[in-house]
């Protein structure tokens, strides 16, 4: 795990695919949708960040809208969406940023860590806003390296 910090993220755009299946579904459903999207990747258009897939997913969902795991790739605008794709607009927010390195079966404690160190800063979580995961590194046997982005209200003494 790397130091915590506090980053703000312009509004982000992703085309990709939505993932939604029961709680302990996930893994193996966002997996399967993340390989489909390395393989596609070529039929997106306006990519902004290479080919990182960006998860997006909200804690506290209000609406069947917001439940789910988006898992897409950066682009700078919607032009062709692909047949089977989807987009997500996730707005200007606040984060706080922490990256997990090692097993997709440890990552909660990474989130535990983020979430204590949030709590210990007085800051808030909005649990109720777009989360995102920006993937840097995903290998055989559960290896990862994704940025964990918690949304936070903004602190107001950041740029």
């Amino acid at each position: 795990m790397d130091k915590l910090r506090i980053v703000k993220e312009k509004e982000i755009k992703l085309i990709g695919f939505r993932v939604l299946c029961e709680g302990e579904k996930y893994p193996e459903k966002i997996s399967k949708a993340a390989a489909e999207l390395k393989k596609r990747a070529n039929e997106i258009q306006n990519t902004i960040a290479g080919q990182q897939q960006i998860g997006a997913f909200v804690v506290n969902e209000q609406s069947i809208e917001e439940d789910g795991y988006w898992i897409g790739m950066r682009v700078s605008a919607f032009s062709k969406i692909p047949d089977g794709m989807i987009t997500k607009e996730i707005p200007p927010q606040t984060y706080a940023s922490i990256l997990h390195r090692g097993s997709s079966q440890n990552i909660r404690k990474t989130y535990e860590t983020a979430h204590q160190w949030i709590e210990a800063r007085g800051l808030t979580r909005l649990t109720q806003n777009w989360h995102i995961e920006k993937y840097h590194a995903v290998q055989d046997g559960g290896q990862l390296e994704v940025e964990l982005l918690n949304t936070i209200e903004d602190p107001g003494n950041i740029k």
